[in-house]
């Protein structure tokens, strides 16, 4: 019996050593450095059971390369095409990771069951009863979906080449093992031979490829790193467990921006899609508030009304406490500073918390004016009107600077019923015969005056 190769891996980054050692020199973790057994001698093509031959690829030039069977295939999901940036790009892989119970499955099995290609969706998680049970709460009418339990990566491919699917669904890549591996599934080498083969698949055959992927602790893809170097797109599936809200974020792509947002809301017959995300970003409520501003932001290409909710009050243990949820808590603390320096609000010795309402993360600086509005109305304890919207950055010295594309977030505040909107007077504005009523405004000052 030959001698097994071995080597040793580091479980976070993916290094490899030739020997053991108690750090890992490229990510700096401790006892994270495990021995695994490698590939035996043998390894055949992913396709040697179809076919012997083998394709060998020539150079060409760039203005050669014939695209116009590349179209993207449109998965029926508006919000997952948007995040995609159009559609699924044929011989793509699609990297979705998510927390345990989010949804990523229920997701990816809605889609296949929607689609109206030939799909294969294979599980190494559920047996084929338990998909079929939540098949038939989400769409049971469909005749495009096929489901596979299977691990073994061989007996995957084999099946494909009997079926030759349009699209391929892994749930997860976790849970996949090769021949060529000694190791156990889930391992390093396991998920990068895995991943590989299904590379070499997904370009020979142009049939693009969606995996899912298990995360870690810290809300990292789980595996080495260079897992989300190897696929084209990486997919980050957001949302907190005790609401019905989900969140579906790019975090790479190769085929479009990285910027878009898709918005879903789980429901006993799966995840319904979130056309107007305002409805859940804007509290609905009869009686007028304090400390209640809405901001004009945007994800990607789409415009979201966003409501900003801050709380001031008298510190009592003495040391003011500074806290911001969806906010960047350094930004929280510039704008305080200059509310102090440039207005004269005495903030230093209160207590500041900040809130975006609909467990959204936002870093668009155009919600600084929205931000200062709702501080200074709870500071005064006045309630703006609920038809008032901010859109603009506040600058170190004070200055209301203009933000991107503010004609699209007025657009959207009009669409919406808001009666006026608040921006920048150095912003560059064309639009005419508008309804909503645009308030320039130049200095932090202008905006004390026209709210409090």
């Amino acid at each position: 019996m030959a001698k097994l190769k071995t080597t040793f891996f580091c479980q976070n980054c993916g290094s490899q050593y030739s020997k053991w050692q108690g750090q890992c020199t490229a990510c700096k973790e401790w006892n994270t450095i495990t021995e695994e057994v490698i590939q035996k001698p043998e390894k055949s093509d992913w396709k040697a059971a179809a076919t012997s031959s083998k394709r060998i690829s020539k150079p060409l030039k760039i203005n050669e390369i014939d695209t116009s069977q590349e179209a993207r295939l449109n998965t029926v999901d508006e919000e997952f095409n948007r995040v995609l940036g159009g559609g699924l790009v044929p011989g793509s892989l699609t990297l979705l990771g998510g927390e345990p119970g989010i949804g990523k499955s229920t997701l990816l099995l809605q889609i296949s069951l929607k689609l109206p290609f030939k799909t294969l969706y294979v599980s190494g998680e559920e047996s084929m009863k338990q998909i079929k049970m939540r098949a038939e709460r989400i769409n049971p009418n469909t005749n495009n979906c096929y489901i596979l339990t299977e691990t073994k990566t061989q007996n995957i491919f084999k099946q494909i080449t009997d079926l030759e699917p349009d699209i391929v669904v892994i749930d997860s890549i976790q849970t996949l093992h090769s021949d060529y591996i000694e190791s156990s599934a889930g391992s390093i080498s396991q998920i990068k031979e895995c991943t590989t083969e299904l590379i070499k698949f997904a370009k020979e055959t142009s049939t693009p490829v969606i995996l899912i992927g298990h995360i870690t602790k810290d809300g990292h893809i789980a595996g080495p790193k260079i897992l989300e170097h190897m696929v084209d797109t990486v997919l980050q599936f957001e949302g907190d467990r005790n609401h019905v809200f989900r969140i579906l974020r790019s975090n790479k792509n190769r085929f479009g921006s990285t910027n878009e947002l898709g918005i879903y809301e789980m429901q006993g017959s799966g995840l319904r899609e979130v056309s107007n995300p305002s409805e859940i970003l804007i509290s609905q409520k009869d009686d007028e508030l304090s400390g209640n501003a809405i901001a004009a932001t945007l994800e990607g290409m789409r415009p979201l009304m966003i409501e900003v909710q801050a709380l001031v009050s008298t510190a009592v243990y003495g040391t003011p406490q500074r806290s911001a949820t969806g906010f960047n808590a350094k930004r929280l603390n510039m704008l305080l500073a200059v509310l102090e320096k440039r207005a004269g609000f005495r903030l230093g010795a209160k207590d500041v918390f900040l809130n975006i309402t609909g467990g959204i993360t936002v870093d668009d600086p155009a919600i600084d004016l929205a931000v200062v509005a709702s501080i200074l109305s709870s500071n005064e304890d006045i309630a703006l009107q609920k038809d008032f919207c901010f859109a603009a950055e506040i600058g170190l010295s004070g200055e209301v600077r203009p933000v991107q594309r503010v004609e699209q977030r007025i657009l959207e505040a009009e669409k919406l019923g808001f009666s006026t909107i608040f921006v920048s007077k150095y912003n560059k504005i064309s639009l005419k015969n508008t309804v909503i009523k645009i308030q320039l405004i130049s200095k932090i000052e202008d905006i004390i005056d026209l709210i409090c």
